[in-house]
């Protein structure tokens, strides 16, 4: 596994944020295996064509979203304790044993900011407001974030180790993260620096996995595997938010690969990198929404989408070349249909084969 410290740019925002490359969990993770050979699932065609028959990806093509953040803590950033969301809908309680302890201190690096937002403050009633920041090997990953009061509130914290394998079971079975799929958020985002570097390259690639994300109402129910409201998942997923699709539909976790033969024809450079990148490693379907793919934004990169000439809507609006839709996809056999049970029993990484004791 590369060095966080060895290949962080040199480039310092407000005493505090760090332009540095996304973080990368352990190398022999499930997200950096190629899956361009990996058999399809057999009913794949099925789940595709379902899944286009109910509009494919969210808003009926294949938008970015550039609106996160992943930030670099150093030793001595501010931190604030973690509490629960200060509301009396039971909705909004905490997700515990799923997420880590209340009171934990979050590292806040001055110039920093929450998901779509400018600064550390953001509207949790109406917002995912995710907050993503790198500190040694860790990566905290928080869900419904805001700092007010001197206190982050939340409705989880998901802290994943970047030196340590985790388990099929990743935090744990039925466990949910920052992701309503029991997944990492920053590993599998792609930003700027990470296409500039590989873009003038002939066949250049990211080398894992892409977040991508569904409206609910189009992933999978099934109400005879006996979940609670016949929700359910597959691997690598450990988790199901709320989809409530027809059956034959793509399910929470899927892991799905660009078909090989696409056209690249018309697309530039950067966006071939993504497009090969989606043939290799693949997509892997992490939560509800409606904006498919989820990039970081530029706002703390060295390099621009711009520069890379790369908009919200280059898989659709790319003239001379052809549209991406969920059809030019096939989902993966990563295992049976899990029925979710919301009874999060955790999971705990080895380092070296040694399980890291204390870590969760």
């Amino acid at each position: 596994m590369r060095s966080m410290c060895a290949t962080v740019f040199a480039l310092l925002l407000a005493g505090g944020v760090l332009a540095a490359p996304l973080p990368r969990l352990h190398p022999n993770s499930v997200w950096y295996q190629r899956i361009d050979q990996a058999p399809l699932h057999a009913n794949s065609g099925t789940m595709i064509s379902t899944l286009s028959g109910l509009g494919g990806f969210g808003n009926g093509r294949m938008q970015i979203d550039f609106s996160m953040y992943v930030l670099y803590a150093t030793a001595g950033t501010p931190t604030q304790p973690l509490v629960e969301i200060p509301s009396s809908d039971p909705n909004d309680d905490y997700y515990l044993p799923d997420c880590d302890p209340l009171g934990t201190p979050i590292p806040l690096p001055v110039g920093g900011a929450i998901e779509g937002q400018q600064g550390y403050s953001c509207d949790v009633f109406g917002n995912d407001c995710h907050l993503l920041v790198v500190t040694g090997n860790e990566i905290f990953e928080v869900y419904r974030a805001n700092s007010a009061g001197g206190q982050v509130q939340a409705q989880c914290l998901a802290r994943w180790r970047m030196d340590a394998l985790y388990p099929a079971t990743q935090r744990g079975e039925h466990c949910t993260s920052a992701d309503a799929a029991g997944f990492p958020i920053a590993p599998l985002l792609f930003n700027a620096d990470e296409v500039a570097a590989v873009d003038e390259l002939p066949d250049g690639d990211l080398g894992h996995a892409l977040r991508f994300i569904l409206p609910n109402n189009r992933m999978a129910n099934d109400g005879s595997l006996g979940g609670v409201q016949g929700r359910l998942y597959v691997r690598p997923g450990t988790h199901a938010g709320g989809p409530s699709g027809p059956v034959g539909s793509v399910p929470y976790g899927a892991r799905l690969r660009l078909r090989a033969d696409f056209p690249m024809t018309g697309y530039n450079a950067a966006a071939r990198v993504i497009l090969r990148t989606m043939q290799r490693y693949g997509i892997v379907l992490a939560d509800g929404g409606n904006i498919a793919l989820t990039a970081e934004s530029d706002r703390y990169t060295t390099n621009t989408w711009t520069s890379l000439g790369i908009g919200s809507r280059v898989f659709d609006q790319t003239a001379g070349a052809t549209d991406v839709f969920i059809s030019d996809f096939a989902v993966l056999d990563t295992g049976p249909r899990i029925a979710e049970t919301y009874d999060c029993v955790r999971s705990e990484p080895t380092v070296d084969g040694v399980f890291a004791n204390g870590f969760e």
